[in-house]
């Protein structure tokens, strides 16, 4: 008996779509893994997990441009907005929630919208991914601006929010970026700097999550880590603007300034004690022999960058 679906024009569009699709694919030699052993399922999956860096290095010149693209625009002041549905909407808002604690970020200043609101975090939204409208009405919401940068995410690649919200921010002149897991997607056309991990079938069929949404993790990872490290936000590979606002991230403040200046626990204290617990300033006091007055003036005056900030205080003595 023929389903009524099989015979509705936007459900033999949609299916016809979605067979043209590398992370939808049907995997035959995978049709019976249900048969297989916990353990051979495991190792199967981890084998498949394993081919996503290398799907994720063929696209590192793209992603470094984007990037070098997007501090830029944050060192003028511009937000870094991340926009998808489902899992890629989920991965973005993980991704701007991480990088006040680590970065010392402005909650303003890295953010994720998701379709169909925060309740769509942890239930789906029915339909909200399909309404370009909608990723309108959330950028309208915030505000966005040329200078932003607005991320769209979607493994299919024609995810329509994710494409609404490029189209919607490049027509006011913000960048753009599409991240995609399928080659000639319509996003990454939409998109100034179009990033299209292709990964492959997935382990179960159509299920994104997988292979695809850690291909996703993993360049979100690169453009907010590496944009900072852009910005000044570290030193070296210390995190030397984290945000000290629990115990073990003050304790975690206190390794760092060890790390970066040598100094005995007593001066360490006495550092923070001086710079409001600020880990940069601190370090700044250590190395560069000014009072913490001292120090919060050269930072501002070199943008956030510890290591030109250290040049000027020795430049000065």
């Amino acid at each position: 008996m023929t389903s009524p679906a099989a015979h509705d024009p936007n459900y033999t569009s949609l299916r016809t779509e979605l067979d043209a699709l590398t992370t939808e694919a049907f995997r035959p030699d995978l049709a019976e893994i249900d048969r297989r052993s916990t353990l051979e399922i495991a190792r199967t999956m981890n084998g498949e997990d394993a081919t996503v860096p290398a799907a994720v290095a063929a696209r590192l010149p793209e992603i470094a441009a984007a990037i070098d693209a997007t501090a830029a625009r944050m060192a003028r002041g511009g937000r870094l907005i991340y926009a998808g549905a489902g899992t890629a909407g989920r991965l973005g808002v993980l991704d701007a929630s991480e990088c006040p604690p680590t970065f010392n970020t402005d909650r303003s200043e890295v953010l994720g919208l998701i379709a169909g609101g925060p309740s769509a975090m942890v239930s789906a939204v029915e339909g909200a991914e399909d309404s370009k409208e909608l990723a309108v009405e959330d950028l309208t919401a915030i505000a966005v601006a040329d200078r932003d940068t607005v991320v769209g995410i979607s493994a299919s690649g024609r995810t329509p929010y994710a494409i609404g919200a490029v189209e919607h921010a490049r027509a006011i002149g913000a960048l753009t970026i599409g991240l995609s897991c399928n080659a000639d997607s319509a996003l990454a056309a939409a998109a100034e700097h179009g990033i299209e991990v292709v990964v492959g079938p997935e382990l179960l069929t159509g299920s994104t999550r997988l292979k695809a949404g850690t291909a996703q993790k993993l360049v979100l990872n690169m453009l907010s880590t590496i944009t900072m490290i852009r910005l000044g936000k570290t030193y070296g590979n210390l995190m030397v603007d984290v945000r000290a606002s629990n115990e073990k991230l003050r304790a975690r403040s206190r390794r760092i300034v060890a790390l970066a200046t040598g100094a005995t626990d007593l001066e360490i204290e006495a550092a923070l004690a001086e710079t409001d617990g600020e880990v940069k300033n601190a370090i700044l006091v250590l190395l560069g022999g000014v009072d913490g007055r001292r120090a919060a003036r050269l930072l501002h005056s070199s943008r956030g960058h510890l290591r030109a900030a250290l040049h000027s205080a020795h430049s000065a003595n």
